[in-house]
């Protein structure tokens, strides 16, 4: 991840911890066609609810993420009980910041749909061009983000991929809530809530993750 932009993410959360995870399941992924590597990640803040009631998740949230990296040709594996999987492809748009010469430690994972197939562009170009630039200036402390679309264009329809050199994405997600409304005037303003929402946004999941491990 941290040294270029992936065709192909394919994502496999666990409700096993990592270790256990990582034992029983990663060199069954590793072998697939087309796979070329996978990033480990301990969920920071499992079953949050602090984002209620202004969006409840409609993804159920989970212990272990399994991030591989793959190349067009990849094909989503079968998945046996609790485990679930999503496929993306790198949306045709730049990553928005840069990265540093350091591995990326943390990772914010924002899964989002549209309210209606027809208002999926117009919550794209939303995204791209009025959410995420502010926030990947880095001073936050998120380096990098990164749109993806699902392969199958259903739900959770796009992914934000929100990656930091540091361990504690919580800290920047925190900035984000409490420090980041100042910048527009606060959160009753209306410039906050043109940057905040989008009539089509349905937010299909948010969390912090924390890099444990490699393959």
């Amino acid at each position: 991840m941290e040294d270029r932009i992936n065709p192909v993410l394919y994502l496999e959360m666990s409700d096993a911890e990592p270790e256990r995870y990582h034992a029983s399941r990663t060199p069954e992924v590793m072998a697939l066609p087309g796979v070329t590597r996978m990033t480990l990640f301990r969920n920071l803040h499992y079953q949050r609810k602090d984002f209620e009631p202004d969006f409840v998740f409609r993804v159920q949230d989970f212990r272990t993420l399994a991030v591989f990296e793959a190349e067009k040709k990849f094909q989503a594996p079968e998945l046996s009980e609790g485990l679930r999987g999503l496929h993306f492809l790198h949306y045709p748009r730049p990553a928005q910041g840069f990265l540093s010469e350091g591995p990326t430690q943390g990772l914010m994972l924002v899964l989002i749909s549209a309210r209606e197939e027809s208002g999926a562009q117009a919550l794209r170009d939303w995204a791209d061009f009025v959410h995420l630039p502010p926030l990947a200036v880095g001073d936050l402390g998120f380096s990098m983000i990164t749109p993806y679309e699902n392969a199958t264009r259903g739900e959770p329809r796009f992914m934000h991929f929100y990656e930091t050199p540091s361990a504690d994405a919580e800290a920047a997600l925190q900035a984000e809530v409490h420090d980041f409304p100042a910048r527009y005037g606060g959160v009753e303003t209306d410039a906050y809530r043109h940057w905040q929402v989008h009539e089509q946004l349905v937010v299909d999941y948010i969390n912090t993750f924390e890099r444990v491990g490699d393959a």
